[in-house]
């Protein structure tokens, strides 16, 4: 089989009434932003809350009655398992998922409360894959791809499929990277519809298996990501292929700029993005000037984050963005002077959060002591403008924390 418009056109009719078809619509402050029209495909709002319903749904809904008695089996990182965990249940379908023993709570968690028997095992989800493979051969059981199926990827395809109907005339779409199945499906239905249509894939930097496969390089890939549902380290042979055709380019973003487009979309679209999900923004205001003056749709595949996580990010930002800062002050140890401190702090129209006094770890003679304050502020000048009063009234103060020291230049 050779996926066809015709095929993801069939699938979207199949999935008629079954899934959300999810909002794609115009981000007036992403756009400003980015210098693009920005279109944004907020498959975060499917119930499972990521695209992986399509697939997952589309694969089953082939199955004959005697795989349907059998089970399936699954092995994912959190979205494909609560995908097929969930319509397996709809479909009266036994489920097995196995997943990384890293994967996020909330996955595994709603993956369970679907019905499903989860394996924790391995600690990627190629080691994952290893396992369902072992078990779908000891128990007969189908084995559900999460991308390197034809049925999946015509599923993942009927994404492309409604931005095109929102948006016919849009210059690029830019798609997280996995394993390629969703990619692949777009890029099959978009460029049916409009050959001239370009197709951008995105990955983490430290899984950059599908852009080094497409080089002709060795493949290197691992590490801590918050993108955990495109930490893949072998790519599709079935998906590869299309994307070799199809796809302009593949560029790779870092955790920082993960972060940040996790960052974008809660602080300008009020929406939650798993790092996955947030590729795509991260990649088009890593490389604004590639996109500059063109209609471009974002994927925003899915919202299934730690709340920890997000809660970090948060943390990390407002720390990157000068909103929060923490500033180390050498201060005569006598009564007043935190007082006084303080005043200064305040009269700037800064906040003081947290306070940190060392006298006995530090390096300073016994008459002096070393004030580390956490201050909320405004941005980056209102930094400035705290250090400055400080150092005006006779203290000495530096910025502590990455990238501190351009906070006071």
């Amino acid at each position: 089989m050779t996926v066809t418009l015709e095929d993801i056109r069939d699938a979207a009719k199949l999935l008629d009434g079954q899934i959300i078809k999810t909002p794609c619509t115009v981000s007036r402050t992403l756009s400003e932003i980015s210098g693009a029209t920005v279109y944004v495909k907020f498959e975060n709002q499917q119930f499972t809350a990521s695209f992986k319903d399509r697939g997952a749904l589309v694969k089953m809904a082939t199955l004959d009655d005697a795989q349907r008695a059998k089970g399936v089996i699954a092995m994912s990182a959190g979205n494909h398992a609560q995908a097929v965990a969930y319509h397996a249940q709809r479909l009266g379908i036994p489920a097995t998922i196995v997943m990384p023993q890293g994967a996020p709570t909330v996955k595994v968690k709603n993956t369970r409360r679907f019905g499903a028997k989860v394996i924790l095992t391995g600690e990627t989800i190629d080691d994952a894959a290893v396992a369902a493979r072992q078990i779908a051969a000891d128990e007969g059981l189908t084995f559900v791809h999460p991308y390197d199926d034809e049925k999946v990827m015509t599923g993942q395809g009927t994404v492309g499929l409604e931005m095109m109907e929102c948006a016919p005339d849009l210059d690029a779409i830019i798609v997280p990277i996995g394993g390629g199945g969703l990619i692949g499906g777009i890029a099959i239905a978009a460029k049916a519809i409009n050959p001239d249509i370009e197709i951008y894939g995105v990955e983490a930097a430290l899984f950059p298996s599908m852009y080094q496969s497409m080089q002709g390089l060795t493949v290197k890939a691992g590490g801590r990501t918050i993108a955990d549902g495109i930490a893949v380290k072998t790519p599709g042979k079935v998906t590869m292929p299309v994307i070799k055709e199809h796809v302009e380019d593949i560029m790779l973003v870092t955790e920082d700029q993960l972060e940040h487009g996790v960052q974008m979309y809660l602080e300008i679209e009020k929406t939650v993005a798993e790092g996955g999900g947030a590729a795509p923004l991260a990649a088009l205001l890593a490389h604004p000037d590639r996109f500059s003056g063109k209609k471009v749709g974002l994927v925003l595949t899915g919202g299934n984050i730690d709340s920890r996580i997000v809660s970090a990010v948060i943390e990390h930002g407002l720390v990157r963005d000068g909103r929060m800062v923490r500033l180390r002050i050498e201060i005569s140890d006598a009564p007043g002077t935190l007082g006084l401190i303080a005043q200064i702090i305040g009269k700037c129209d800064a906040n003081i959060i947290e306070v940190y006094h060392q006298r006995a770890f530090s390096s300073l003679p016994v008459k002096l002591a070393e004030l580390d304050i956490v201050v909320e502020t405004l941005d980056r000048d209102h930094v400035a403008d705290v250090v400055s009063h400080l150092t005006a009234a006779g203290f000495t103060v530096k910025p502590v924390g990455p990238d501190a020291s351009s906070l006071t230049t």
